[in-house]
């Protein structure tokens, strides 16, 4: 039994939020399109910059 990584875990449920767990899942990652793996990768992304705070902004701005 593999278990996943905290990184493999946010990409699969990247991909179910986009809506492509079932295609993720009959295909795997070599089978998904480069536009598709995109958004995922855009998704993590855009996720993590939510996360942490920007150091640009100055508080109570």
């Amino acid at each position: 039994m593999r278990f996943l990584s905290e990184q493999e875990k946010a990409r699969y449920r990247a991909a179910r939020e986009l809506g492509l767990l079932d295609r993720l899942l009959k295909v795997g990652w070599a089978g998904l399109t480069a536009a598709e793996s995109g958004r995922i990768g855009g998704y993590l992304s855009a996720c993590r910059r939510r996360e942490q705070p920007s150091p640009n902004k100055k508080d109570g701005l």
